[in-house]
């Protein structure tokens, strides 16, 4: 039993420290910016180490490059678009969909973003 037990902790230990190998992939786009419009595109994550990776959003024929990372059901990026900073915060749904909120430097203001697996 106690064996089993380890096993069982040993394995919940690990999920719980997902990397950002687990979310590799190219997904959908559905977002809507600080005034309500809504935008479509796709995004790319390419883990580029156990921790990290990065992220290229295609927009309206316009790219935005960034680092990111996982950690649990949490999901963060930062990225750099028409020379202006920003950062995106998901959520890690069970079905593999990312729900996030981003912003970019100085603004008064935050998007919504929905990323579904392809």
């Amino acid at each position: 039993m106690k064996g089993i037990l380890g096993s069982l902790l040993l394995a919940a230990g690990m999920a719980s420290g997902a990397g950002a190998q687990d979310i590799g992939g190219r997904y959908a786009l559905v977002g809507e910016d600080f005034n309500g419009g809504t935008y479509v595109g796709s995004v790319t994550i390419t883990a580029t180490s156990d921790v990290t990776c990065e992220i290229r959003w295609l927009i309206a024929g316009e790219e935005a490059v960034g680092i990111c990372m996982r950690q649990d059901n949490a999901f963060a990026a930062s990225y750099v678009m028409n020379g202006n900073v920003g950062m995106v915060i998901y959520k890690v749904l069970k079905d593999g969909t990312l729900e996030g909120t981003w912003t970019v430097a100085g603004s008064n203001g935050v998007g919504k973003e929905t990323l579904k697996p392809m």
